[in-house]
């Protein structure tokens, strides 16, 4: 077995997490031994980690409508008003924004956020291109990275999303909506963006729907001039009762004529926690994301490819009983034409024609075989590229052109035992073990101590004579 090399993304998550993450610094070595599984079983290269497939980053996502709501909150609340005036949410586009320590606030290209694993649209154009044929090398149009001096930014990405109420409804746009939801910790929802029924509406809402239990969604409701806040909120419940939602909190946030800043602790003291504690979600999420890849490999990965060796096989074998007919097919044609039956049962010249036989039947065998594994090997190329999978499952089936794989019925995978199966639960086994840590450092409980009287007095009566 060859050791695979820590790769450039884990070494830097390590280094990130030392001092202020123990749990996601265990769980990077647990993502260590993954990767030499999968690399064991031929899935991913050297270079590749399963850590790629999900961001590392606290994700904060904003959804709005119409309203200068938030646009107002991202130039305000997220920094000083003189670095962030004139910023203004896009109207077609998915915005991240991170902190940066440049002076000059930079706007880079989607394939910044394409190729770099950190990032919430890692190889996104991937799933786009097989949304929408020719839409992947497009991102440009979809996506733009926003570097800013803002403390308010530090150690999270925010992605600000289109406008709700205008971008129109494509399969991409669909696309990057749920992409966004499903990798956010925390999504503020502006209810304006909820104010109108469109079909993009529509499957937005359904998507909350779908996460609407995890308890990442905040409602931000703007001050009404005729309403009380109680008020406010309890309109805006019954709203979001009739469209299914019926979980999430709601904060009201100031209208127009107030300036939004985190000083405005009356508004925002709420928001604020759940700001500063979006690393805490981000570290079970990444936790969770752990658990679903060991298992996957068993009950996902190596099924597919366990697919295409069976197809392979029962094709190869089919093409050597379709040779094995013909040869029969030309003996009784032989028998009828001058009987040949009698010299095939011959002590001496039978063996010899069956020894024979066996030679003609196995090169024709292998060559079947690596005939018929080229289009299984397109097959699972295709497959891994509809799911948008990290691994190899080509790769895995190549393993099977060896004589004695293709000559003998294996349909298991090189490398796929017992003794892998163990080592997947043994990680499974540590991913929990991360989350009960996780658990304890918010929930642990200290009994109180014994005081002093009562200690003696126990003693006491422990020393009393039977």
């Amino acid at each position: 077995m060859t050791e695979k090399l820590s790769n450039k993304l884990l070494h830097n998550l390590e280094k990130q997490f030392a001092n202020n993450n123990p749990v996601l610094q265990k769980a990077i070595k647990v993502f260590q031994e993954l990767d030499q599984i999968e690399y064991d079983l031929g899935l991913i290269d050297m270079e590749e980690s399963t850590a790629s497939k999900q961001s590392w980053w606290p994700v904060i996502s904003l959804f709005g409508g119409n309203s200068s709501a938030k646009a107002r909150f991202i130039n305000s609340y997220l920094g000083s008003e003189k670095l962030l005036s004139g910023i203004q949410s896009s109207s077609h586009k998915f915005s991240v924004l991170l902190h940066s320590n440049q002076v000059n606030p930079v706007t880079l290209p989607a394939t910044a956020l394409d190729v770099d694993p950190r990032y919430p649209f890692y190889q996104v154009s991937r799933k786009i291109e097989l949304e929408e044929v020719g839409e992947g090398n497009r991102i440009n149009s979809y996506l733009e990275l926003k570097a800013y001096n803002s403390e308010q930014m530090k150690g999270k990405l925010y992605i600000d999303a289109p406008n709700m109420m205008t971008v129109l409804m494509t399969p991409v746009i669909t696309l990057l909506v749920k992409h966004t939801i499903e990798q956010s910790d925390l999504v503020l929802v502006f209810t304006d963006a909820l104010e109108q029924d469109t079909p993009l509406i529509n499957e937005f809402v359904k998507t909350i729907i779908k996460y609407q239990d995890s308890n990442k969604f905040i409602y931000l409701i703007e001050e009404s001039a005729t309403l009380g806040n109680a008020d406010n909120i309890s309109l805006w419940q019954r709203r979001l009762a009739e469209f299914g939602l019926n979980t999430g909190q709601f904060i009201i946030m100031p209208n127009q004529q107030t300036v939004i800043s985190p000083q405005t602790n009356r508004y925002f003291a709420e928001l604020d926690q759940r700001i500063d504690n979006v690393g805490h979600d981000r570290s079970y999420r990444v936790l969770e994301a752990l658990e679903k890849n060991i298992h996957d490999v068993e009950t996902f990965i190596i099924p597919e490819v366990k697919k295409g060796l069976e197809l392979w096989k029962d094709r190869a074998n089919l093409s050597s009983l379709l040779v094995l007919s013909f040869i029969a097919a030309l003996v009784l044609v032989a028998e009828v034409q001058i009987g040949v039956l009698d010299m095939l049962i011959d002590p001496i010249i039978g063996p010899i024609s069956l020894a024979v036989l066996i030679l003609m039947l196995i090169p024709a065998h292998l060559m079947a075989s690596k005939l018929l594994a080229g289009p299984i090997v397109d097959k699972l190329m295709e497959r891994q590229e509809e799911l948008c999978l990290l691994e190899n499952l080509a790769g895995v089936f190549e393993k099977h052109l060896t004589f004695w794989r293709m000559l003998l019925p294996i349909t298991r995978p090189a490398g796929w035992d017992n003794k892998a199966k163990v080592r997947l639960a043994h990680l499974s086994d540590k991913t929990k073990a991360l989350v009960q840590e996780l658990n304890d450092y918010f929930s642990g409980y200290t009994p109180p101590p014994v005081p002093a009287a009562q200690d003696s007095e126990r003693q006491s009566f422990a020393d009393l004579p039977e």
